[in-house]
Formats: C-alpha cells, sequence, structure tokens
C-alpha cells in the first residue's frame, strides 16, 4: 500500500512519538527533510541541507542526519535549526555519510559509502558491480564529538542496525551481504559474513542491500534496492520471507507504531512511502 506518494528519493524513515514521520528527501532539486503527518496528507519542509541519506533521533528528540553532497554529520531540530557537527574522522574526510544508528552505549555509529557521491552518480550499473570502495563504520560520541574508525574497505557500507543480543549489522550494497560485528561488554568485535538477500531466481541486474530493522520476531528485514523487496533474515543468516513492493528500488525501513504490525518503507525508484503489514512490531531504536 502507498502511504505517501510524490517523494524525491526518500530515505531515512524516522516515526515520532505523536505517530508523525520524518523522512529525507535525496533526489537534488529537493535535498531537504519532510515532516509527513500521521495521516500521510499533510507535509512540510523540514530543512533544506543539500543531500541528506540518513536520520535517526534519540533521547532528547534531536535528530542527526548523515549528509552525503557536502559530507558531513549534522544535528538538526524539528524547528528547522540544524549544525554542522563532525565532517572527519581525525584527518581523514568523509565521503559518503549513508546511515545512522544509536548503540546500546549510547553512542551514534554512523556508515560511510566510501566513495564521494559525484563520483557514484556518474557510475553506470556494470561499474558500481566492479568499483573499489571504502566503506567505513564509526562510532561517534554526540557529547564530546569524539570519533572512532571501527572498520573499513567495506563494499559500499550502507545501511546499519543492532541487534536484540546487541551484535551490530551493517549491509554493503556491492557484496549484496550483511556483516555482522559481535558485540562484547560495550566492545565491537571484528567483521563477519552473516547473509545475503541477493534473490538468485531475480534477473541479473546490479542490486543490494540498503536500510535494515530489526523485529521483535528476532528477524532483520532488509531493503533490497533493485530488487523490489525486502528480504527477512533469521537468526542465521538465512533469507526466511521476501516481502515484495510495489517500487523497485527500496532504500530503507521502519517499522510503524507499536501493536500496529506495519512496516514502512522508503522506495526512490518511483518517489513513495510504502505501508505492508508483518507479524510483529519492531525492535524499540532508542536503549
Amino acid at each position: 500500500m502507498i502511504f505517501v506518494g510524490d517523494l524525491g528519493n526518500p530515505e531515512g524513515p524516522v516515526l515520532l512519538p505523536d505517530k508523525s514521520w520524518l523522512v529525507t528527501e535525496m533526489r537534488l532539486d529537493r535535498g531537504w527533510i519532510t515532516h509527513i503527518r500521521s495521516d500521510g496528507r499533510h507535509r512540510e519542509v523540514v530543512a533544506k541541507t543539500g543531500r541528506p541519506n540518513g536520520l535517526t533521533i534519540d533521547h532528547e528528540g534531536t535528530f542527526w542526519v548523515a549528509e552525503s553532497l557536502t559530507p558531513a554529520l549534522l544535528r538538526l531540530t524539528l524547528d528547522g535549526h540544524y549544525e554542522t557537527v563532525l565532517t572527519a574522522c581525525h584527518d581523514e574526510p568523509f565521503l559518503f555519510p549513508n546511515d545512522l544508528r544509536f548503540g546500546p552505549d549510547g553512542a551514534l555509529y554512523m556508515t560511510d559509502s566510501g566513495i564521494r557521491f559525484s563520483e557514484w552518480a556518474r557510475l553506470d550499473s556494470n561499474q558500481r558491480r566492479q568499483v573499489q570502495t571504502d566503506g567505513r563504520v564509526y562510532r561517534i560520541d554526540t557529547n564530546t564529538r569524539v570519533i572512532e574508525k571501527l572498520d573499513s574497505g567495506l563494499p559500499f557500507a550502507n545501511g546499519i542496525a543492532f541487534g536484540p543480543n546487541h551484535d551490530l549489522f551493517v549491509s554493503a550494497t556491492i557484496s549484496g551481504l550483511v556483516y555482522r560485528y559481535p558485540w562484547n561488554r560495550g566492545d565491537v568485535g571484528s567483521r563477519e559474513e552473516f547473509g545475503s538477500v541477493i534473490d538468485p531466481d531475480f534477473p541479473d541486474v546490479f542490486r543490494g542491500p540498503d536500510g535494515m530493522a530489526f523485529g521483535t520476531d528476532g528477524n532483520l528485514y532488509v531493503t533490497v534496492s533493485r530488487q523490489g523487496d525486502v528480504a527477512v533474515l533469521n537468526s542465521e543468516g538465512d533469507v526466511v520471507k521476501r516481502i515484495r513492493l510495489d517500487g523497485p528500488s527500496p532504500t530503507n525501513i521502519a517499522f510503524g507504531p507499536q501493536g500496529t504490525h506495519m512496516i514502512y518503507v522508503t522506495e526512490q525508484g518511483i518517489g513513495q512511502l510504502e505501508r505492508h503489514q508483518v507479524a510483529c512490531d519492531g525492535l524499540s531504536l532508542l536503549w
């Protein structure tokens, strides 16, 4: 079901306490964060930042934005005021901040796809299969602005999520894989392969995982861009279900209000926010 249409390359859906939504619109003629009322009919632009990608909210109701055009981590309030918090990890500039999520330790974790958006946008599908990217994962203390690089060399690091056992999960679009980083008493372990979301029966086009979220059923719901579905992975990393979408290129996913058993999926191929019934609610994003 299409909940909201006429969105310009939407991403980063965030559910607010009043059941309204914030989404980013990455299309360059927009490049803004949009507030969508709970009825899905009324919307307003909160702020225009350039090409906002991932979006998340903290305990104070402040929003954090992965800005990919002029690469930066932004801090945003609902009244539209925003500031640049970080543009680099020490002397290493950000390239393509993509998605972000708060962890069980209260720190903010962010992916960087490892290639400038301007360069990525020039590549055709075959070139994107082969390009070498230095995808990264960062941990950021939002109070002190101290940043640490946890991993690098990922083939287009993209979505990010924390599981019910606190393990960190990161998707890599080019490889088609979701990776897991075991959580051990506050320390993030080494990267390991968790599962592939590529459907072998789908036509051989460039496609791969994007944003993702955990359900209370313990499964990981992963949007698969250019494959037109949400792949549901169990705790072993096996695909146990595929939720077919109306549009071909989902970018991210969030669960709806508790008790509704709904997922909301941003889709950039047609430009919409889709709503689909599932069997559970979402795992809380705030620890």
